[in-house]
């Protein structure tokens, strides 16, 4: 297994929040980070139908086109009671109508899907749902390392707190009483789904 080095590693993604959590995350590690974004690198179609193969196509894709190692991230909600859904569609559910400079994404009209759905089924439809996690690292010639992981919680409506993004207002973790939007970063870093995929990342390729 090929391991990173002093190499600047490209984050495959435009999506500022979630770049602030891995540059937090990977800063004990001495690892110079740059954007996606930042390089002009357009994003590829996330045409997979698992959070594995969506995030091993944003890696390759900013791997080859930047000739840098990459790590792409493809995360999402999941609730037990729609069958897992929104899964790996979480963001197209906040796709919002197309404005000009291309379509927006509302999180708070996302939310407010997943709970309307929810109340169709029944009002007092369970609320268990998990946070799911796959960062993928893939190397200009080819090779890739993936890794998962999870977090696990409830629902809770209307939204609170406003430290995090996308679906965080709305998500309490496993023996909280706080939505991840009400956490201090370093507390959402030491539980979330995406800490434990890095807990993982860490042990195999920084070997703590």
């Amino acid at each position: 297994m090929r391991h990173l080095g002093a190499d600047t590693l490209v984050i495959a993604t435009h999506n500022a929040g979630k770049l602030r959590e891995i540059q937090a995350l990977l800063a004990p590690y001495g690892v110079n980070c740059i954007s996606a974004g930042s390089l002009g690198l357009p994003e590829p179609a996330e045409t997979g139908t698992t959070f594995v193969a969506n995030a091993l196509i944003k890696a390759r894709a900013a791997a080859e086109a930047a000739q840098l190692p990459a790590l792409a991230d493809d995360s999402g909600l999941c609730v037990t009671a729609l069958g897992g859904a929104p899964g790996v569609y979480t963001a197209d559910w906040a796709e919002a109508d197309v404005f000009e400079g291309g379509p927006k994404r509302d999180w708070y009209m996302a939310m407010g899907k997943v709970e309307g759905k929810l109340v169709e089924l029944a009002p007092a439809t369970p609320r268990d749902c998990w946070f799911a996690c796959v960062l993928a690292i893939a190397w200009p010639d080819g090779e890739q390392a993936v890794y998962e992981g999870r977090a696990d919680g409830s629902l809770t409506w209307p939204p609170r707190g406003t430290l995090g993004f996308g679906y965080d207002p709305v998500f309490v973790p496993a023996g909280d009483t706080r939505t991840f939007a009400e956490l201090d970063p370093a507390e959402k870093h030491a539980i979330s789904h995406r800490a434990d995929a890095f807990a993982k990342l860490v042990a195999e390729q920084f070997g703590g």
